[in-house]
């Protein structure tokens, strides 16, 4: 069973990230089946809570992958476009041929794979739910990664999304190179920046989302006989 699911599509700064698993029941125990039973929608746990699921989710999975859109490439090609492709890259390395592929509530024209688009997928697939956890963690983490390059906006707190903390720090402090400026006709514009939220600062770096490498992240949660294989998958 192959799962695909992403995080950060409603978010105002940060990449879009999407996160494939796919789980072979034949080949784990009753511990990973019992992991597997407590995952639900990544967004109805608790950041605890999902910080604690997600080594489960690497020890349970037969693969992981992880597919990145940066925030420039998101205003470059929209974010549906962004969002179905990166969706579509982790279909493509985490199924099998053999595997019954699901996303959640996204059908994938583009990918030649045959799945079938699950309507609140995070809440009724393990599958869905594993790769849920997998991009939330993984993206939560870049965040607070680089939170400190912009204090101003407490990106540790609000992981990019439109919090009332976030939009005032916007008000404050205009937009960073982190924030989408495709977002800007109606995000920003309803806090009354107008055309000032094209005026970014360093607003052409290419590389935000660079710091991101989830080899690192699975390498520390595997154990030691699985790296070389897992970190292959990633």
């Amino acid at each position: 069973m192959a799962g695909v699911d992403e995080a950060g599509r409603g978010s105002l700064a940060g990449p879009l990230l999407a996160a494939g698993v796919l789980i072979d029941l034949e080949r784990i125990g009753r511990s990973e089946r019992l992991a597997l039973a407590r995952l639900d929608d990544s967004k109805q746990k608790s950041p605890e809570e999902r910080e604690e699921l997600y080594p489960q989710v690497i020890r349970a999975a037969a693969c992981v992958s992880v597919a990145v859109r940066s925030p420039r490439a998101i205003d470059r090609n929209g974010l549906h476009v962004s969002n179905i492709a990166a969706l579509t890259d982790c279909m493509r390395s985490a199924a099998q041929e053999d595997a019954t592929r699901l996303v959640d509530g996204f059908r994938l024209p583009a990918c030649e794979l045959e799945h079938t688009r699950v309507v609140d997928g995070d809440a009724r697939s393990a599958a869905i739910a594993a790769a849920s956890v997998i991009a939330k963690v993984t993206r939560d983490r870049y965040m607070h990664r680089v939170a400190p390059l912009y204090p101003e906006w407490c990106f540790e707190g609000n992981v990019g999304y439109s919090t009332p903390e976030h939009r005032e720090a916007i008000l404050r402090h205009g937009i960073c190179p982190l924030h989408r400026r495709s977002f800007a006709s109606i995000a920003y514009s309803q806090l009354e920046l107008g055309t000032s939220a094209g005026e970014f600062e360093g607003a052409g770096s290419e590389g935000i989302a660079d710091v991101i490498d989830i080899r690192e992240a699975i390498r520390a949660e595997a154990d030691p006989d699985d790296v070389e294989a897992i970190a292959r998958d990633a």
